[in-house]
């Protein structure tokens, strides 16, 4: 029986966890958490932090010097591919090597890689200190974002306006980023989708490719949260045939020949640019479950499949079906929760697929400065992307987190 090494135990990897189990694949998990919830449906559950990969590839060894090695790696919604490249190498496994590790996990580098590979990406310069950020405000015009160079789930990511202090923009970004690097880039405007790619050996097929909901952004500014997603897209077909192209280049310059790549586009005056591309399975529950959802295709599946060396052929990528499938998150106030009301109603209705309460009652609500502040999150799956929209903002209104000003 092959043995799946799955990369975070957290709430969105344990869908991938089960699935890799109904094919009949042991699985290994690892996390810095002990209670991490997909350590109980393991076969094995690992603590070590997956952005350590010198603590990982350490607790891997140990493990298959008593267990056996792994047969594959898989990041499951943890942007950690220098730690599965590790894993990779040391096992002598498909996967992802460690200069596309390197590339990936570093926003900088993968952004000069796909620059100098003719890969459309936004203007972008690394940035030292506030001084030199108020330099580029004066050249650029308040276009920008200032980001954490690697750092993940949106933390440290701030859109930069002619009101903001740069010293604080600066410094926000900084605190964020575990190496204390910054970069700053053009915010560019346009729909914004989210792709999920496997690299097989003779194309890159994304049946993946949903339309990101940014209909916050001035309420969360200067931060940029986004608020779910569609699918199917909206965009023109033309589009989006560009936009697989743009993806199939930028994982090739990054040198992605098997795996999962993860893109995070946005259509600018027509012309997809690569804002990002993860070399794992996306958070947020797009490749679990809007993909099958929407599309029919099993694609959590067949990344596992891969990832332990079984051929996947294109056609099973194919998408068969064009359902609607929406995502809204849910926002209460900060504070102490005293609360919550609706959640097994909305779990009850026939259009709801998913419902995710993430704070009980005692729980503190922050304030929204990036992905992982959602308290909450449904998802809704009807006939037409129109009526999955209508089911999931009815859904997300009647998921109630009530809470009080807390010290």
């Amino acid at each position: 029986m092959s043995l799946l090494w799955v990369l975070s135990a957290g709430p969105e990897a344990c869908p991938i966890i089960r699935r890799a189990r109904e094919l009949g694949i042991r699985v290994v998990t690892s996390d810095r958490r002990p209670d991490a919830p997909g350590m109980k449906l393991a076969n094995h559950a690992v603590v070590a932090s997956v952005y350590d990969s010198e603590e990982t590839l350490a607790a891997a060894l140990s493990f298959a010097a008593q267990n056996g090695a792994p047969d594959g790696v898989l990041c499951a919604a943890a942007d950690a591919p220098l730690t599965a490249a590790r894993l990779c190498e040391a096992f002598d496994l498909p996967g992802v090597s460690l200069e596309t590790g390197r590339l990936t996990s570093d926003k900088l580098a993968m952004k000069e890689r796909l620059a100098a590979d003719g890969i459309p990406v936004p203007w972008f310069r690394p940035v030292s200190d506030a001084s030199e950020l108020s330099t580029w405000l004066e050249k650029e015009g308040p276009t920008l974002v200032i980001k954490p160079v690697d750092s993940r789930g949106a933390r440290g990511v701030v859109r930069l306006t002619g009101e903001l202090d740069p010293g604080w923009a600066f410094e926000t970004a900084r605190a964020h980023s575990p190496t204390g690097r910054v970069m700053v880039e053009r915010f560019l405007v346009g729909p914004q989708v989210s792709t999920e790619s496997l690299v097989l050996d003779c194309e890159v097929a994304t049946p993946g490719f949903a339309d990101r909901n940014y209909e916050h952004l001035q309420r969360f500014a200067p931060f940029v949260v986004e608020n779910g997603g569609e699918l199917p897209s909206c965009l023109a077909p033309d589009v989006q045939a560009r936009t697989r192209q743009v993806v199939a280049d930028a994982a090739r310059s990054l040198g992605l020949t098997v795996g999962v790549a993860k893109g995070d586009i946005v259509v600018h005056d027509g012309q997809p640019v690569v804002i990002e591309l993860a070399a794992r399975l996306s958070g947020g529950y797009l490749c679990s479950h809007h993909i099958p959802l929407s599309t029919g295709v099993d694609f959590v599946g067949a990344a596992i499949r891969q990832a332990i060396g079984e051929s996947v052929e294109p056609a099973e990528l194919v998408p068969r079906q064009a359902m609607g499938v929406a995502q809204r998150f849910v926002f209460p106030e900060p504070g102490r929760v005293t609360a919550v009301h609706g959640e097994a109603e909305v779990a009850a209705r026939p259009d709801i697929a998913l419902v995710e309460v993430r704070v009980g009652k005692g729980g503190i609500v922050g304030p929204v400065e990036h992905h992982p502040s959602r308290a909450g999150m449904v998802i809704a799956r009807a006939e037409d992307r129109e009526a999955a929209i209508r089911a999931a903002d009815a859904a997300a209104a009647n998921l109630v987190i009530e809470t009080e000003p807390a010290p």
